[in-house]
């Protein structure tokens, strides 16, 4: 078989996208691999072409249970031998795998790093055909990348003892230090690196200024997502369960997610949130890693994350099928601080420290910016965008700046005038004038900076603040608490030397275009609509029974083309994609008939 026939005969799918076919010719000829390729871009048939075409059975290592099971179901309606071995799984089927094995039976096998280093598992391993080791989500085995797995260092054994075995290592999200830990780990020195593209296109990124978040959550919510699936995160466990809770009296189907909760409370949410529509997860960046659910449209953070590479990887798990989905992020200063604190009290050692803030710098920096986010996002990880995207917030609504060097000044010097021991609020008060008996008590109310910055409001000088520290001219003491502190960069703005432009906040959120926001599903219309709803109960009662989630049987992008063409005889329903020959021989019946029932009754003539 060649990479060609296996891509339309069991996958459905006409043509390779970007680098795909490269990468499996590479490995169909016995070289190593790193690929960087966007969330849904296609990294899985990088490994599972070459795994049916090469003898023997190909090992992926995976670092979660609920993706390989998610992996497996998927691979198994298109007829392809696949399975997991993990520690959910009963005695019995552990069993029967395992005799799969011994025989020959199974095309992959995906496995968690702790049990491939088990010495039953070594033992197999040095004694069975091995086709190819796919280690996905390789950045789990940096340190300086956003999800560090300890586990995954150990998979330098790939190199040491199956030298001669393709290895070809997988990850969405990898900047410089983390591709170079991981070529160094996983041994991938005279392998070559392909880097298929960071750009998410279908993905519109927004970031609003932290006022009131929940209502703001639910506004967004309320305009652009009634009855999707969507992913709120936020950075602590008491604020998950407080937002779950918090939606679910607002009307919304919401779930808790964190590693608080009792394992069988996790999983049982996480198979509801794999097989229901229109459910929102709460989580902290516990949950969502490998999540293969299709139809997510909507990725909401509402407190900063750690760096940009955990924020495009979080992101990335919204649209995979390529659908319009929107990451909306609310931001502010508190978010700042808390991650600061958190680093701070660590127990990681100075090197550490120092690249994870620098790390939280360039998120801040992503957060405050005034030109397009997806080139900077992109620029991030290497890759460049010619032209701005228009399909974020900054290109679609640009942001309005103004000259701010004589408030700047003002309020770096009310820092340096006040001993640069005190807080943002702190620091407001002594600008408006405000004496209160804090600032009596250190006769801050004498000082030159006392009442000078009455042309401004509270929220006016908070977003001051805010953007002076994401640019590196303050910064904040965490080890005390919470004081501003000048840094080097602010001495030429004091001096007058240089002028800064800062943004100009809108906390009112402006109407967005819908039309690009949501699914193109949602712009059925009539029989059309009528259509796709059928259509979407048929796919549901084959997932249920089967135990399985729907998108597992067809993407909604499948079930979109099925709408717009209306196929009625089996060669029709062969030319859509996503419908290999097994899944062609398993449904097109049960969906033809549908459409047919549908043509009887409301004529075979489109009128969406």
């Amino acid at each position: 078989m060649t990479p060609q026939y296996i891509l339309e005969k069991i996958f459905g799918y006409q043509d390779f996208r970007g680098e795909q076919k490269n990468i499996i010719e590479h490995i169909l000829a016995d070289g190593n691999a790193l690929v960087l390729m966007s969330t849904g871009g296609g990294k899985s048939l990088c490994y599972q072409i070459p795994a049916l075409i090469r003898p023997g059975i190909a090992i992926v290592i995976s670092p979660l249970i609920a993706l390989m099971q998610a992996q497996v179901s998927a691979l198994q309606q298109f007829g392809i031998r696949a399975a997991c071995l993990n520690s959910s799984l009963s005695y019995d089927k552990a069993r029967a795998v395992s005799q799969q094995l011994r025989q020959g039976e199974l095309d992959l096998l995906y496995v968690a790093p702790e049990r491939l280093m088990t010495p039953r598992f070594l033992e197999f391993l040095n004694t069975a055909q091995i086709a190819l080791f796919a280690i996905d989500e390789a950045h789990c085995v940096s340190q300086w990348g956003h999800d560090f797995r300890p586990e995954y260092v150990q998979l330098s054994i790939l190199h040491q003892h199956f030298s001669t075995i393709p290895r070809i290592a997988l990850t969405a999200t990898a900047d410089g230090p983390t591709q170079r830990d991981i070529i160094t780990h996983l041994g991938l020195e005279n392998g070559k690196v392909f880097i298929a593209g960071f750009d998410r296109p279908n993905i519109r990124y927004r970031v609003v200024q932290k006022d009131k978040g929940r209502d703001q959550l639910l506004t967004f919510l309320n305009a652009e997502h009634r009855g999707d699936t969507g992913i709120v995160y936020c950075l602590s466990r008491k604020k998950v369960e407080e937002i779950a809770a918090w939606l679910t009296r607002q009307g919304w189907s919401a779930l808790p997610y964190h590693a608080g909760l009792d394992k069988n409370t996790r999983q049982h949410h996480q198979m509801r949130f794999l097989r229901e529509d229109g459910l929102i997860i709460v989580a902290t960046i516990a949950f969502g890693m490998g999540i293969d659910k299709p139809n997510v449209r909507f990725v909401a953070h509402l407190d900063l994350p750690k760096s940009i590479e955990a924020y495009y990887q979080e992101t990335g798990r919204a649209g995979r099928d390529g659908l319009p989905a929107n990451a909306w992020m609310a931001y502010g200063l508190q978010d700042v601080v808390k991650l600061r604190n958190l680093l701070e009290e660590s127990e990681a050692n100075e090197q550490h420290k120092r690249i994870v803030r620098h790390k939280l710098e360039s998120m801040l920096g992503y957060c405050e910016m005034t030109t397009c986010r997806r080139q900077a996002l992109l620029a991030y990880f290497g890759e460049q965008l010619s032209n701005p995207c228009q399909n974020c917030d900054t290109c679609l609504e640009p942001v309005a700046t103004w000259d701010a060097t004589d408030v700047a000044q003002k309020a770096l010097s009310c820092i340096y005038r006040t001993g640069q021991r005190f807080g943002v609020a702190y620091l407001i008060d002594v600008l408006l004038g405000k004496s209160n008996e804090r600032i009596e008590k250190f006769k801050h109310d004498r000082v030159s900076t006392f009442g000078i910055g009455q042309e401004l409001n509270k929220k006016q000088w908070s977003s001051i603040f805010r953007q002076l520290i994401a640019r590196g001219f303050a910064t904040v003491d965490v080890e005390g608490y919470g004081g501003l502190q000048l840094t080097e960069k602010a001495r030429p703005l004091l001096r007058g030397e240089q002028p800064i432009e800062l943004r100009k906040d809108i906390l009112t959120q402006k109407k967005t275009d819908k039309k690009y926001s949501r699914s193109s599903r949602q712009a059925f219309e009539g029989h059309d609509k009528i259509l796709w709803e059928t259509l979407r109960h048929k796919r549901m009662e084959l997932a249920i029974a089967q135990t399985v989630p729907p998108y597992a049987i067809f993407h909604d992008s499948t079930l979109e083309e099925m709408v717009q063409r209306q196929p009625h005889t089996h060669e029709e329903f062969a030319r859509l994609p996503g419908v290999g020959t097994h899944k062609l021989e398993r449904y097109a019946e049960a969906f033809i008939e549908v459409l047919d029932e549908h043509a009887l009754q409301y004529g075979d003539v489109s009128t969406g």
